[in-house]
């Protein structure tokens, strides 16, 4: 019996947008904070219909094996069974970052 690979949506936070990505990797990785996120996938290159968003997002993340997002940049992480469209989401709009702990403000205060 073939082993069912998995496959998970992961949406994060950068640059005051809202990133939702597949990939068959996710994991609390060697780094301390980070989630490591391995193996994007991506649809169809052949497809008649091509998505600009999800195009912008293979042209980001080209030639990356894998990457890590902050732990509080992680909004949501799910385990699907149908792949979606990679997306940037409200592209444009305002994300208000979650509160950072005491100690990581403005050093001027």
């Amino acid at each position: 019996m073939a082993t069912k690979s998995r496959l998970y949506r992961i949406q994060f936070t950068s640059r005051d947008q809202v990133y939702e990505v597949y990939a068959r990797e996710v994991s609390h990785g060697a780094m301390l904070g980070f989630v490591e996120i391995g193996k994007l996938v991506f649809g169809e290159r052949s497809s008649i219909v091509v998505d600009p968003g999800e195009e912008k997002l293979k042209t980001e993340f080209e030639n990356v094996e894998r990457f890590y997002v902050p732990v509080h940049a992680v909004i949501r992480i799910d385990e699907v069974n149908k792949q979606g469209t990679a997306r940037i989401l409200g592209e444009g709009g305002k994300v208000t970052p979650f509160p950072a702990p005491y100690g990581f403000g403005d050093p001027k205060k």
